[in-house]
């Protein structure tokens, strides 16, 4: 008895009734496809070519490998179902096996899919500490320029921003300078641009290259030289071990790897949208205690206690409890811990050292913005 069934050709989108039945060739077999009307045989189908297809619930779809593609023999009915099951008593194994296939197909993606993820989590950062030590001093002077011009672009945007000193030989700027200079020290490929900014963020971090920025904010924060000077000595460590670079890397993830590998010299491929995030960007626990270090080391060499840079976070970035339930998952350390780890790493400075800033010089780095906002600066980690 023939079983009503719809059939596609996999070449046109028409759908037509058919009538199925099953034709015995030796030990093998067809399932022959009638028109339902004069009986004649429109095709055949051999039996051990079929497999079941995906279809909808309540619905047997069947096709062949060695039918066109999209070609579908459609049964429904749970007796129409049947009967063809009988017919072919091979489409349950091989849908057995085809979910089988399904599963591991599945498996294997998900396996992939996490591979991917912990490689641009952990793998991707990893390689960003390896590389930045390859990358070209030019290069990361170049894409420091972009990622500045990117930056300074959305500041001006969404913050009060301008330079507050455009005069480099001023009085101001000639101290920051002289620090820098003793500050880096020989041995790097860089040569510090620092800029004090006038914005209401409160915050300072360093870029690739050798760029760093101070905002007015928190200069208006800062007490005393000494944490003016734990600040900048701090950023300066950053430049010299490239964290900035590093974390550039780790931000543009792969792109930057591969655009390392390529050659891309020009940074824009790589720096590209960084600009605003870079001013948000939290260095890593081993990066801030390289720069922490870096900073008490200057200090002992100019005079000055790297534990204000602890007293500045303490009133700009005050730790709560919510941030220390998460310290342990934290990239960026406490203020608290920080503090002292700053001055376990305080030393008793010689006799004869100079201090970093004389009188004169402080008065005119606090005073070279004019002043406060009239708008309160934003409670922000400091970028360091």
């Amino acid at each position: 008895m023939s079983v009503p069934a719809r059939y596609q050709d996999g070449l046109v989108a028409l759908v037509i009734d058919v009538a199925l039945d099953y034709e015995s060739v030796g030990s093998a077999g067809n399932l022959l496809l009638r028109d339902p009307q004069s009986n004649a045989i429109l095709t055949r189908w051999a039996a051990a070519d079929i497999h079941p297809a995906y279809g909808r619930r309540n619905e047997l779809r069947l096709s062949s490998i060695t039918q066109n593609s999209g070609a579908r023999i459609i049964v429904t009915g749970p007796a129409e179902i049947g009967q063809v099951r009988a017919m072919l008593p091979d489409l349950s194994a091989k849908h057995r096996l085809e979910f089988g296939k399904q599963l591991r197909i599945g498996a294997i993606a998900t396996v992939a899919l996490a591979t991917v993820i912990l490689a641009y989590l952990y793998g991707v950062p990893l390689l960003a500490a390896r590389v930045v030590n390859y990358v070209p001093a030019d290069w990361e002077r170049t894409m420091g320029d972009t990622v500045a011009t990117q930056m300074e672009a959305s500041l001006k945007e969404t913050n009060n921003f301008a330079i507050c000193d455009p005069d480099p030989n001023s009085v101001a700027n000639a101290a920051i300078a002289r620090f820098g200079a003793a500050a880096l020290g020989t041995g790097s490929p860089f040569t510090l641009d620092i800029k004090v900014v006038r914005t209401d963020v409160a915050n300072a971090f360093a870029l690739p290259g050798g760029k760093v920025y101070f905002f007015s904010a928190l200069l208006d924060r800062a007490e005393s030289p000494d944490e003016f000077a734990g600040v900048l000595a701090h950023e300066i460590g950053h430049v010299v071990h490239r964290h900035a670079m590093e974390g550039l890397i780790s931000s543009a993830g792969t792109g930057a790897l591969v655009g390392f590998i390529l050659g891309d010299m020009t940074g824009i491929s790589i720096a590209a949208g960084l600009g605003s995030t870079m001013i948000d960007t939290h260095f890593s626990r081993e990066a801030e205690s390289q720069a922490d270090a870096y900073a008490a080391d200057v200090a002992s060499r100019m005079d000055f206690q790297p534990a204000g840079l602890a007293d500045l976070l303490n009133r700009v970035a005050e730790d709560d409890d919510f941030s220390k339930a998460l310290a342990l998952f934290s990239t960026h350390p406490l203020t608290e811990d920080r503090r002292l780890h700053l001055q376990a790493l305080t030393h008793e400075t010689p006799a004869g050292l100079e201090p970093p800033f004389t009188a004169a010089e402080w008065t005119a780095i606090k005073t070279m913005c004019g002043g406060p906002l009239k708008s309160p600066p934003h409670k922000t980690k400091l970028g360091t």
